[in-house]
């Protein structure tokens, strides 16, 4: 076994416990970790996805929705650069990944993802996450406008715990629901953001590999939840 990568491995884990929360509040949410709570990458970007109709250019600024929501309200995009949401397309469908966070379970029936969902048409979005960007698991949808889903329920159906990490958030329209054309057709995505997370600072490798590291080398004394997050206790 590797000391080396055990040292790490703790020493990133170390950093990662003593972390201060700042709690934030967006579109009446509380966020425990604040503005780090939200996506930070996008993957993937498939407009055309589902077949259907495809947004105009304006509307198909995928970064829009990493971040912090910002939408405050106004009809139309001229430009990717002026439109604080993207459009996925009829049936089209977007993938992002946090990168300095991680999205967990909660253990608890609380809402553990939040996305915001924005527009007057009512889209759904069916929402799926991973751990490494290749295995997908379906956890429910969204009907439309900004919602929550609780996790928990789905990682024990598939077998992960509740304090499962998971670096990556699928969205994909639902191309029986709302208007089937227009400049923004398609659900319209501001942000995505997670409840119940983690924060991981730069160098610690994906959740799959973080999760096992924990588990092999008994680093951990106990994980507990404390207002949405992660405190690792040695």
């Amino acid at each position: 076994m590797n000391t080396r990568l055990i040292k790490i491995g703790t020493a990133a884990l170390l950093f990662a416990a003593t972390q201060a929360s700042h709690a934030a509040v967006f579109g009446g949410v509380e966020f425990p970790e604040g503005a780090i709570s939200f996506a930070d990458e996008v993957i993937g970007y498939e407009p055309a996805f589902g077949g259907g109709a495809i947004p105009t250019a304006a509307n198909q600024g995928a970064p829009n929705s990493l971040g912090a929501p910002d939408y405050s309200g106004g009809a139309g995009c001229a430009s990717q650069a002026s439109c604080p949401f993207v459009s996925l397309g009829d049936g089209g469908r977007l993938v992002l990944r946090f990168v300095d966070n991680l999205l967990t379970g909660s253990n608890s029936d609380s809402d553990d993802l939040w996305i915001f969902e924005v527009g007057p048409d009512v889209e759904d979005t069916a929402v799926d996450i991973s751990q490494d960007g290749s295995t997908w698991f379906s956890i429910g949808s969204v009907t439309g406008s900004t919602r929550g889903i609780d996790i928990d329920p789905y990682l024990l159906t598939n077998g992960f715990s509740w304090d499962a990490a998971f670096s990556y958030v699928r969205l994909t329209d639902d191309t029986n629901e709302g208007d089937q054309g227009g400049a923004s057709v398609g659900a319209d995505i501001d942000a995505v953001g997670a409840i119940s997370t983690v924060f991981v600072p730069p160098g610690v490798p994906e959740p799959a590999t973080w999760a096992t590291m924990i588990a092999g080398f008994g680093l951990i004394g106990t994980v507990m939840r404390r207002r949405g997050r992660l405190v690792l206790s040695v």
